[in-house]
């Protein structure tokens, strides 16, 4: 079976679970939500106004990793993955393919969440809040950052062969990792997924990468998820 109608198949999964579309929903309710807070309460002297426009990013992020947790473990489940396989042999194709069917839907309700988010950001800040050039580079980084959590998210589903387990790892990592150790670490922590990619959400940055290169540090890391998730994928039985 060639790819097209091994997509079509899984984007049809993708949009029938309504699991997956309250993912997806909250990816744009809770970013908007924490960005407008956040800009409400920002120090206009003193407060970069990108990140703060763009500050609910840490928790829509939240819901993208359960997006591409949700829609890889779900063949898990009653041996759901036997049959999809029994369909399609060639297991690098269907996960190639269901890779597609996460990232399509994520980029699309990024990028209209990094819209939303920066013009009620703007409307709350005002003349204190980032140009339009500016604002849109970060919204751009948003769809993004945010595509990317949910494939590096669906990469360690299938390693884990668990949604529990995945998001077991990675919630406290990036509420508590990221935030508390991440802090106390130095440079190293901009190394961290999450936080590399964020870079794209300052106005300006002090450590060695920048906005684009921060986003290819995350990218990188969720080519090796991917890459690990396909490989156990093929070498492990079903």
């Amino acid at each position: 079976m060639s790819f097209v109608p091994v997509f079509h198949a899984e984007w049809i999964k993708i949009r029938t679970l309504r699991s997956l579309r309250g993912a997806l929903a909250g990816i744009l309710l809770a970013t908007a939500a924490f960005s407008a807070l956040a800009s409400a309460d920002a120090d206009t002297g003193d407060a970069d106004p990108l990140f703060a426009v763009f500050f609910g990013v840490s928790f829509g992020q939240i819901a993208a990793i359960a997006f591409g947790t949700t829609a890889v473990s779900s063949e898990f489940r009653g041996g759901a993955l036997g049959l999809t396989l029994a369909a399609v042999p060639d297991r690098r194709r269907w996960f190639a393919a269901k890779a597609t069917a996460i990232a399509l839907p994520v980029l699309a309700v990024g990028l209209l969440t990094g819209l939303v988010t920066l013009v009620v950001g703007k409307a709350v800040l005002g003349n204190a809040g980032p140009g339009w050039t500016e604002g849109l580079r970060g919204a751009v980084g948003c769809g993004l950052q945010l595509t990317l959590m949910a494939l590096f998210a669906a990469g360690l589903t299938a390693v884990l062969r668990s949604g529990v387990a995945t998001l077991s790892v990675l919630i406290p990592f990036l509420l508590i990792v990221s935030f508390v150790v991440g802090d106390l670490s130095g440079g190293v922590a901009d190394l961290l997924p999450d936080r590399a990619g964020q870079v794209v959400l300052h106005s300006t940055w002090d450590g060695t990468l920048g906005p684009w290169t921060g986003l290819a540090v995350t990218a990188l890391w969720t080519a090796v998820s991917l890459l690990a998730g396909g490989w156990c994928l093929k070498t492990r039985d079903v």
